[in-house]
């Protein structure tokens, strides 16, 4: 498309201030220490316990949120049924609510004191502060963004493709697995990305619910939490740390979705 002098002005200036805006933090943290004082953090074994423990919780939240948002996904994308906005609007209410505030419904749903948490100490199951108690924060604060994108990605499957599927006969089971599943497999793998990410990256819900132990549920962004009070270097270095790995974990998805493309 063509532009006037004026127009490229104007949109270079929103560039450049947009790049500033991401660009500046970023730089002032990967600058503040060489990369060795990293490495030397690598070998500090509370450090290593805390990456271990995000990068498994993190894992687990994203494997539920697969298994119970993909459902709810194709739910959304293919039907219509009383009270489905107030549905979407629940799916989507953890996104804009205050991280300490999910936290907080959390500990008062599943607490000892809590709605069902009496019932599940009578079975002999504790899920606050617990390594559990992380996955389940998690999985509540990132489940939104898997399930927008993979609804997405369902509805943009053209109804021609599940026709044809029909009247080769195939079972509707067959018709997602070799017919909609392929076709949305893009958005779905978008959509682990950004849940993954959300979740690896998670804090105001964890310390409430799950709260700050080491080595039970104390992951990388709270360690980051309790350095930076007390070793603003070693905060720098974990901060370094997790952001390489949400990188890594960036990369490698939006890798896996151009190959489904």
């Amino acid at each position: 498309m063509r532009s006037s002098p004026f127009t490229r002005a104007g949109l270079g200036a929103v560039f450049a201030v947009y790049a500033l805006l991401l660009g500046l933090p970023l730089a002032a943290l990967l600058l503040r220490l060489p990369p060795a004082a990293v490495l030397r953090a690598l070998a500090d074994p509370m450090v290593l316990e805390a990456l271990r423990l995000s990068l498994l919780t993190a894992l687990a939240a994203t494997v539920a949120i697969a298994a119970i948002g993909t459902p709810m996904a194709l739910l959304l994308a293919t039907r219509e049924f009383a009270g489905k906005r107030v549905v979407e609007v629940l799916i989507d209410l953890p996104i804009v609510l205050p991280p300490t505030v999910a936290g907080t419904a959390l500990l008062l749903a599943f607490g000892r004191a809590g709605l069902v948490g009496g019932w599940l100490a009578e079975a002999g199951i504790a899920l606050p502060f617990t390594t559990a108690a992380v996955i389940l924060a998690q999985v509540f604060v990132a489940a939104p963004f898997y399930v927008n994108a993979a609804r997405a990605g369902f509805e943009s499957v053209e109804t021609r493709y599940l026709e044809a599927a029909a009247t080769l006969r195939a079972s509707p089971a067959r018709t997602f697995l070799t017919v909609v599943l392929p076709l949305s497999l893009p958005s779905l793998l978008a959509g682990t990305a950004m849940s993954a990410a959300r979740a690896l990256g998670e804090f105001g819900a964890t310390i409430v619910f799950a709260g700050n132990f080491p080595g039970v549920t104390q992951t990388m962004p709270l360690a980051v939490y309790v350095a930076l009070h007390a070793d603003l270097e070693a905060a720098v270095a974990l901060s370094i740390l997790l952001l390489a790995v949400s990188l890594a974990l960036l990369a490698a998805l939006r890798l896996a979705q151009r190959r489904g493309r």
